[in-house]
């Protein structure tokens, strides 16, 4: 038996796991509760990355993960638990009971960051687990599932510098680059004891991400644009406990005070401050405006509007809506001298306090929680054109309340023109608890950062505040004070920004990488009974080979047609990318890509076809076969075969014959390095430099890698391009005409078949710029793994490409299928 005492270490082995998760939490939370206290961001998630690698099973994974989310809730949402008690009437030891309780629902991502990443571990290198976790949390915030919009990067609004990131691809780029700092800073940890080799890529990862925001924010953080400037009052009259008080002096007298006090401070703005419109808080107007359900209603209806008139500045204030399906939490939109310009309905309804979905909305649930909401969802962004006292026209955005914790209505809003957002809150269940009406406002400011438009937001008890394009309080107010809060800022209308553009493109980018190595680990599974493995390359499979005899002046003609069809494609795919004219525009499509591609693709074929030769190989020697013309090159002639330098417009080679002598043409061919092997003729060296040796190592993994019947023209782009025009084309036609042939029945068989044809040339066009994409990738990562690891570029070229077949025969199917399901 061994007697000896165990060492403290040993001791606590089993506690430190734990330990590294509450460390985690504890330092989220002081980011969360201290401004200054941001920088731990870049470090905080590596004790938990560490208790998340030691777990010994799925088991253990999943139930630290599970900690983690509740350690982490109680730390940094501690408040919420508190507000929900006092709002719910529960108390606040019960309200943070069951913020605990479903703390795994309040911030799912921890669980998929933690699975995914244990998922990962056994099947991918350290670079794609790491970025496999961060993709993970992304798309789970991406999907909407949280309650509170937040995530991780909104910690970072206290650096004026690096939340400018945000403008390319919203707070969630901020995360996705907070998580690959962690995880880099502990791969680098594991490393620590190795050759400075082993860490340095992981440390390079890790700072990566700060030096890229620290160099992008430095750029954005200019002055902001000269122009016309829109001045705004914002009226926090800090009323709190609205039911309460209507409940003891009735309803008339409590609007009766709100909205008199809401008259006087309106005027002041008017008067004294010169503003060009008001913004007063959310439901102010606790009723239906203009659809009034007493007389007494109409008559507020009417002084409201009056008010307005005398006033000559637009108003917009918070009310409710009314259609035959219920009721909305609204903003209404009033213009002197024109009455209500619009409504815009509240988009996101807070979860039971406002909305109830349908499927869970049941008499009994009702009476056990009284308290639950009885508001329609609205249906998106709607933007508003104020005509201000000076004659200038400017569009604005309403959001209300949680609208702008969720990124894609203000990006919505700038697409349709909008030149300012109009933010109103009811933060007064925050009175007690400031930190969770600072949090709304920091991921609030985002919204202005993500689309560079002003903003100007309203809450009833704090914080009220202009907020600039940079995501800065101008000017702002305290916490449960009545006050009138007045700024101006320019409202030129900014270029749009890439997450403008793309929309919230960060998450569902890293829900697609997500799926991408799923079908890629499902790929290497299936392997050994379906024919995905990469196939040898063959000289002349058929007996013959089709070869090109090109002189060097045709040999460059084509290749520059060639790789001018290739530019232009990518050229296309980014206008399509990133004007929206052009993605809903078939026919310009139709165009760009027969002048950008399809004509210069055929002409270089049309001179390739001028000089195609038929080759094999007879007894030892090359014979090429050209019309009555032939050619044979004896073994012995060749000293050696050299890849052209540049693969273009094809793979091809020269031969180095021997005495020195030269041929007055190359060869195009589809493998020089199948026709060496089979002929038995060397290849010659691609230089004595390093960059030369790395050059021929590319070009070896590129001519060495073929995936047979897959890689085959007609089924990439005749066959897949059909199966996926048929089920949208399907769909269009329930759409728009109510059954699969409403179009034929509708105007016949040739409006029929010319819209089947326009889906099937658009599908043919985006698999043909999809697969333009992947080969770009594929390239361009071949290259990379050719300088960084020659020694390995030939399984990452295996690797690139069968994920790149997985991307367009699985990826565009599955891709579909969600829009279709999505809707």
């Amino acid at each position: 038996m061994n007697d000896r005492p165990h060492s403290p270490t040993q001791r606590w082995a089993p506690a430190l796991p734990w330990l590294g998760l509450l460390l985690s939490a504890a330092l989220l939370g002081l980011v969360a509760q201290v401004d200054s206290a941001w920088p731990l961001l870049f470090v905080a998630l590596v004790p938990a990355l560490a208790a998340l690698h030691h777990a010994p099973s799925w088991r253990s994974a999943l139930l630290r993960a599970w900690a983690l989310s509740v350690a982490f809730t109680a730390a940094v949402f501690h408040w919420f638990g508190a507000a929900l008690g006092d709002y719910s009437a529960w108390g606040t030891p019960v309200g943070l009971a069951v913020l605990l309780l479903v703390a795994p629902l309040f911030q799912p991502q921890w669980i998929a960051m933690a699975l995914v990443r244990r998922w990962a571990a056994t099947r991918f290198g350290a670079i794609t687990n790491a970025a496999a976790a961060a993709s993970a949390w992304v798309a789970v915030e991406w999907t909407g599932v949280k309650l509170l919009g937040d995530t991780l990067g909104h910690g970072l609004y206290p650096s004026a510098v690096l939340r400018q990131g945000a403008e390319w691809g919203g707070a969630a780029s901020l995360t996705f680059l907070l998580l690959l700092c962690n995880e880099g800073l502990w791969a680098a940890w594991q490393r620590r004891r190795a050759a400075p080799s082993a860490w340095a890529p992981a440390l390079g990862l890790a700072l990566l991400g700060p030096l890229a925001l620290a160099g992008f924010g430095a750029w954005s953080t200019r002055p902001l644009p000269e122009g016309p400037t829109l001045r705004v009052g914002l009226v926090q009259a800090n009323f709190t406990q609205v039911e309460q008080q209507r409940q003891a002096r009735g309803s008339y007298a409590v609007v009766r005070e709100i909205l008199d006090t809401h008259y006087a401070m309106s005027y002041d703005a008017v008067e004294r401050q010169k503003v060009d419109a008001v913004l007063w808080t959310e439901t102010v107007y606790p009723t239906t405006f203009g659809q009034p359900k007493s007389e007494a209603g109409a008559e507020l209806d009417r002084e409201i509007v009056g008010i307005v008139n005398a006033a000559g500045v637009p108003f917009v204030f918070g009310t409710y809506d009314r259609d035959r399906d219920g009721e909305y939490n609204a903003a209404a939109v009033l213009q002197p001298g024109r009455g209500l310009l619009g409504m815009y309905r509240k988009t996101h309804p807070f979860p039971l306090t406002e909305h109830v979905p349908a499927w869970l909305d049941r008499p009994w649930l009702r009476a056990a929680l009284p308290w639950l909401g009885g508001w329609r969802p609205g249906n998106g962004a709607r933007v508003f054109p104020l005509r201000l006292r000076d004659g200038r026209e400017v569009v604005v955005q309403p959001l209300i309340c949680l609208d702008d914790t969720v990124p894609t209505l203000a990006l919505q809003g700038a697409r349709l023109g909008a030149q300012a957002l109009f933010t109103m809150s009811n933060d007064a269940w925050f009175t007690q608890h400031p930190r969770g009406a600072a949090l709304h406002q920091a991921v609030a400011a985002f919204r202005s950062i993500e689309t560079r438009l002003p903003q100007f937001r309203v809450t009833t008890n704090g914080f009220s505040a202009v907020i600039s394009p940079t995501g800065t309080v101008v000017v702002g107010s305290r916490m449960g004070e009545r006050t009138l809060v007045v700024g101006a800022l320019p409202t030129a209308a900014p270029a749009p920004t890439l997450v403008v553009r793309w929309g919230d493109w960060v998450g569902a980018a890293g829900a697609f990488f997500l799926l991408l190595l799923v079908l890629r680990a499902l790929q290497r599974a299936l392997a050994a009974r379906w024919p995905w493995t990469a196939e040898p390359a063959t000289f002349a499979p058929r007996g013959t080979a089709t070869v090109a005899l090109l002189p060097p002046a045709v040999r460059w003609m084509t290749a520059g047609l060639r790789a001018g069809a290739r530019l232009g494609l990518l050229g296309l795919g980014l206008a399509v990318l990133l004007d929206e004219t052009m993605r809903v525009n078939t026919l310009a499509q139709i165009r760009a890509f027969t002048a950008v591609f399809l004509l210069p693709e055929a002409l270089a074929w049309l001179l390739m076809r001028a000089f195609v030769a038929q080759a094999a190989l007879v007894d030892g020697d090359l014979v090429m076969t050209q019309g009555p013309r032939s050619w044979r090159v004896r073994r012995d002639e060749v000293a050696a075969l050299r890849p052209w330098r540049w693969p273009l417009p094809s793979a091809g080679c020269h031969l180095d014959m021997a005495q020195g002598r030269t041929r007055r043409w190359s060869l195009a061919l589809s493998s020089p390095l199948a026709l060496a092997r089979e002929w038995g003729v060397p290849l010659a060296a691609a230089g004595r430099s390093p960059g030369a040796a790395r050059w021929g190592a590319y070009l070896q993994a590129r001519d060495a890698v073929r995936w047979g019947r897959w890689s085959h023209p007609v089924l990439k782009f005749g066959v897949l391009p059909v199966l996926l025009a048929l089920p949208a084309f399907h769909l269009h036609q329930h759409i728009a005409y109510g059954s699969a042939i409403g179009e034929y029945l509708s105007f016949g068989l040739q409006a029929y078949l010319t819209t089947l044809g326009l889906w099937w040339a658009a599908w043919t066009i985006g698999v043909v710029l999809w697969a333009a994409a992947l080969r770009t990738l594929i390239e361009v990562g071949s290259v990379l793994g050719a300088v960084l690891r020659p020694a390995r570029v030939l399984g990452l070229r295996r690797w690139l490409e069968g994920s790149s077949l997985a991307a367009l025969y699985l990826g565009l199917p599955s891709w579909l299928a969600w829009r279709i399901v999505a809707g």
